[in-house]
């Protein structure tokens, strides 16, 4: 019985990864002795030497420092690191502890992290009524994809009949949908499914393998079975995953009925590197395959082509027809949709943009981003008073095709009127909250990743009212990240101040202005890029305001002969600013003056959208051009910046402002070179 996805989790709470963009700290082996420049006091040390202890299990260690935290602020961690590391035991004692913890805990945020791990605890078990339980009363993890693989699990066990089937088929797409299908609760439900005859091997292999699962696909495979009933042979399923091309060229004139399914496994393998080789053996196979496996083959083909952003990524999903990305086992099937069009997007093929919109589920279909292209496809075919009735559907939000759909009905984009400020009196009172308090003490330790969650979990059933007054609450406490993350919460009262605060303005217009730059957009990077955390530090080593990476501020520091620079200068509020608007003038003098572009390369580096432009046929909208990103964290970031910057424009200027004009047009071009970090 395997309890790693314990664990896992475990390490999750543990880990410092961003719940923004761009800003968190990685762990540590070891503390320094202050934190920000502030001593640390001698229970805080202790505090952070068991954290590390509960990071490298030793729990014997962790046990020494627990005795001298019981009055610590941040105790129900330590208590909570102690419990975690052994919910995987078989211990008899463990569920009464585990109780004991939610009583002396209620209602907080590590009390319901340590029920979404007792809840997968219980599941590998097998003790599915407490993990039915337990997942009952989680406030937040109910969409962990094990956890909802458990859950599935239960409810089809108990099952029979009608009922039985359709939950067969709800699990199925599950299955198809999740990323981590070979997680201990996916592999037990797979299992079962096969088992029952409800799945068939070959849709978890192919499912497996796109995933780039292949041990597991393999481990799976040897469930599949020929026509005779016998099972296949597991050194021709490897062949057929491991050297995908050869064994294709063995087996492209004839295919026999597990054939094909080797040949749909081994597309799907060879299509991840080399679509446009993929492609070649499709088409030689194509009249050898059902139209449903023609669409699950073409659809994979086509999918892998347009994240590469290759112009024959349209006609290859074509080639799938209408079954592409359809039925209960389609892997991802939501994923393949979008994707399809977005390749349509980029080819200006209006009607396959419109026809794979309509073959999206329905929630999808909900989406903002489909919602508006959707119009446009309506707007193309004369259908204006339709394609109106999508864009008021979306254009009251303050998102980016909240405002793209705004402009296509002619309204204009402007800040909302300011609600009343909080009293005073409604601000202090937050000191008392003790999850503020906690998260205030997480900051304070460097902990910023865990100080969010606990902030963020006081935020529930707030009201408008009540979170003006925390995003107040944090700004008086310098915490400028939280103060924008909880004003955004709000739904029918607005300060915009909280949401798009313009700090350091002095020091950016030192900078900004010799450079020509607009001052609106790089509030706006900044805002995506580190939320004004002064000394905010990636996963990846970017740091400061404009989270720079060591080695582009040490070229830029050469480029721009700024005296006495070194690393260590890095989160200085000058040295950052300066360093950060002079790499962002180099990267949009490089893209022809294009923000869409060159806030692209500030996340991506500035080779990946030469690229990017170099693959069009022809001159796009800067919104399909932001759209069609093939880097899921760079479509999101461009697209929020130059949403960010419209706002911080209007609030400037104090006039109406069009985000279409900003994005402007981007033409095909060469890539070239670049000597750009």
């Amino acid at each position: 019985m395997s309890y790693r996805r314990i664990a896992v989790y475990t390490a999750l709470v543990l880990a410092l990864s961003p719940v923004f963009a761009g800003a968190a700290a990685p762990a540590a082996p070891k503390r320094p002795a202050a934190v920000g420049g502030v001593t640390l006091s001698a229970e805080d040390q202790a505090f952070l030497d068991a954290r590390d202890a509960a990071q490298r299990e030793n729990q014997e260690r962790l046990n020494q420092l627990a005795s001298q935290l019981r009055t610590h602020p941040l105790v129900s961690y330590v208590e909570y690191w102690q419990l975690a590391a052994r919910l995987r035991l078989d211990d008899p004692a463990i569920a009464n502890e585990v109780s004991n913890f939610f009583a002396r805990y209620p209602e907080t945020y590590i009390a319901d992290r340590l029920r979404l791990d007792w809840a997968l605890a219980l599941a590998g078990r097998g003790d599915f009524a407490g993990l039915e339980r337990e997942a009952a009363k989680l406030v937040w993890g109910t969409d962990d994809g094990q956890l909802r693989c458990y859950l599935a699990l239960a409810r089809y066990r108990s099952a029979v009949g009608q009922q039985a089937d359709l939950l067969a088929r709800e699990a199925r797409q599950l299955l198809a949908s999740t990323r981590d299908s070979a997680g201990d609760g996916c592999v037990e439900l797979t299992e079962a499914l096969l088992t029952d005859g409800r799945i068939s091997a070959w849709e978890r292999v192919r499912a497996l393998v796109e995933q780039n699962q292949l041990p597991t696909a393999k481990r799976i495979g040897a469930r599949a079975l020929d026509p005779s009933g016998k099972p296949v042979d597991p050194k021709t399923l490897a062949q057929a995953i491991d050297r995908p091309s050869a064994w294709l060229t063995a087996h492209e004139r004839r295919l026999t009925t597990v054939q094909r399914e080797l040949a749909m496994v081994a597309i799907a393998r060879l299509a991840r590197d080399k679509p446009e080789e993929a492609a070649e053996f499709a088409n030689a196979m194509n009249l050898l395959f059902t139209p449903e496996q023609r669409g699950i083959v073409w659809g994979r083909i086509g999918h892998m082509a347009a994240l590469r952003l290759m112009p024959e990524a349209s006609e290859w999903y074509g080639r799938g027809g209408d079954q592409v990305g359809v039925g209960p086992d389609a892997v991802r099937a939501t994923e393949v949709l979008e994707w399809q069009a977005r390749a349509a997007l980029r080819a200006g093929d209006w009607p396959l943009l419109k026809r794979a919109v309509d073959r999206m589920p329905t929630q999808l279909r909900g989406d903002p981003t489909w919602i508006y292209w959707y119009g446009r496809a309506l707007q193309q075919e004369g259908r204006t008073p339709e394609a109106h009735d999508q864009y008021a559907r979306i254009a009251a939000r303050f998102h980016f095709y909240g405002k793209l759909a705004a402009e296509e009905l002619g309204l204009p984009i402007v800040v909302p009127p300011k609600a009343p400020p909080p009293a005073p009196v409604e601000v202090e009172a937050l000191r008392l909250n003790l999850g503020f308090a906690r998260a205030l003490k997480f900051y304070d330790l460097g902990l910023r990743a865990e100080g969010n969650r606990e902030w963020n979990w006081q935020l529930r059933g707030m009201s408008d009212r009540q979170l003006l007054a925390a995003a107040e609450f944090a700004r008086s406490r310098g915490q400028l990240d939280r103060m924008i993350n909880t004003s955004e919460r709000t739904q029918g009262e607005y300060d915009f101040s909280q949401r798009f605060p313009v700090p350091y303005r002095d020091a950016m217009v030192q900078f900004s202005a010799p450079l020509g730059l607009d001052e609106n957009w790089i509030y706006g990077l900044i805002r995506q890029e580190s939320r004004f955390i002064m000394d905010a530090r990636s996963s990846v080593g970017a740091t400061g305001l404009m989270q720079l990476m060591p080695s582009t501020a040490r070229y830029v520091a050469r480029k721009l002969n700024v005296p006495n620079y070194s690393p260590a200068r890095l989160n200085e509020l000058e040295v950052n600013l300066q360093l950060g608007t002079g790499y962002l003038k180099m990267v949009l003098d490089d893209l022809d003056g294009s923000t869409v572009l060159a806030t692209a390369a500030y996340n991506a580096g500035p080779g990946r959208p030469r690229a990017w432009r170099a693959t069009l046929v022809q001159p796009v909208e800067g919104a399909i051009f932001a759209e069609t990103i093939p880097f899921s964290e760079t479509r999101d970031y461009v697209k929020k910046v130059m949403s960010n910057s419209v706002y911080y424009a209007a609030l400037s200027e104090n006039r109406e402002q069009s985000l279409k004009s900003r994005l402007g047009v981007i033409a095909p071009k060469i890539a070239g070179t670049t000597d750009l970090p």
